[in-house]
């Protein structure tokens, strides 16, 4: 075969050529891109529910739109839910200030007595930074333009993506299915029933996981008696949903929100610990039992990924990081010529250090010993 007799160098320089092109057209297109894959992602979780609805002789367009309203109501209700712990946590604003100012002044006389930089220093390089960031302000502005622009095509599209894509979805699979020579069709089949499999069992898996996360950080912070406890648990929760990155700057956030409004430095410290134990649940209990081992990917490959996605497409990209990782590693267990790509891809290992390595740094589930990559019968969704 012609594969066999190419040289190592072309076929290496191929498949990097060809991922270059991959996160090249992500970056440039990612306007386009970012929402299309969102839809996809909502696609694939609704195909059940529209196959339900339509199998209780509902028609398929008024199927697709119940399922559509019943996902942005959801999302709607989130949203609400988040806005009024915003506003209330607005609503202190002024004590918010005076607190900050008083932490401030703590901050710059601690300063001074440590490195001997007086405060009228300090002030001003306060003020000179103030100053640089006013004549940035033009572009500041114009960035917050941009996504809000962003996030209003969200909102355009997302449901007509989703409702096109779900419409089409025949259509859709018979175009893939034919690109490829009708020996392959098996193949084909095996890849986009997997493919689907993983997106829905991942973006179910993170809802639970986040309305857990939720749960236990609500209780924990109504406990220790902290003010916003509500708001900084779903802040909390929103923030898991980014893998590694996602944990770490939710950690920051509540415990300088809770340093500003809070006139006991041991609250800091306890919200530190509730976080720190509910990651720890998370990561070891919560997340291998209900995600499993459909996206198995090693740490090292999730971390790496959830940057390069944050570079290409921003906070978005960290989202579909993981599943876009999956799915390629899907095609790549499939492809023979693929295969070591997809082996550097998993997390197949089953020495003692990979797992403790996979439960304290991230969301990587664990790997039975026994475990063989199972290869899904083609569905004819």
């Amino acid at each position: 075969m012609t594969s066999q007799t190419e040289p190592f160098y072309k076929k290496l320089s191929l498949n990097l050529i060809s991922l270059a092109l991959l996160g090249a057209a992500l970056y440039i297109g990612q306007g386009i891109l970012v929402p299309l894959f969102f839809a996809i992602l909502l696609a694939t979780l609704l195909l059940p529910v529209t196959n339900f609805l339509q199998r209780i002789r509902f028609p398929k367009v008024p199927a697709i739109i119940l399922a559509i309203f019943i996902s942005l109501a959801l999302i709607a209700g989130i949203i609400y839910l988040l806005s009024t712990q915003v506003a209330n946590f607005l609503e202190d604003s002024d004590a918010i200030k005076t607190r900050l100012n008083s932490l401030i002044h703590s901050l710059q006389g601690w300063i001074n007595t440590t490195f001997h930089i007086s405060t009228g220093k300090q002030n001003q390089y306060l003020k000179d930074t103030a100053e640089n960031m006013k004549d940035s302000g033009a572009g500041i502005v114009g960035q917050t333009v941009v996504n809000i622009t962003e996030a209003l095509s969200y909102v355009v599209f997302l449901p007509v993506y989703t409702f096109l894509l779900l419409f089409y979805k025949d259509l859709i699979k018979r175009f893939i299915v034919s690109v490829f020579e009708s020996t392959k069709e098996e193949n084909v089949n095996e890849i986009l029933h997997e493919s689907r499999t993983i997106g829905q069992h991942y973006i179910l898996g993170l809802l639970m996981d986040m309305t857990l996360v939720f749960a236990l950080n609500s209780v924990g912070f109504l406990i220790l008696g902290i003010k916003y406890p509500i708001f900084l648990a779903l802040v909390g929760a929103l923030l898991n949903l980014v893998p590694y990155i996602g944990m770490l700057v939710a950690n920051v956030f509540c415990m300088l929100i809770t340093l500003i409004t809070s006139e006991n430095l041991s609250d800091v410290v306890w919200v530190a610990v509730i976080l720190a134990i509910v990651q720890f649940i998370d990561n070891n209990f919560m997340m291998p039992l209900i995600v499993g081992n459909r996206v198995r990917i090693n740490a090292l490959v999730t971390i790496v990924g959830v940057i390069i996605g944050g570079a290409l497409c921003g906070i978005s990209g960290m989202f579909l990081a993981i599943p876009g990782i999956a799915v390629l590693k899907v095609i790549f267990d499939r492809v023979e010529s693929l295969k070591p790509w997809g082996m550097l891809l998993g997390d197949d290992t089953d020495n003692k250090e990979s797992k403790i390595v996979a439960a304290v740094t991230g969301k990587t589930p664990k790997t039975p010993k026994a475990a063989k990559p199972s290869v899904p019968k083609a569905s004819k969704d």
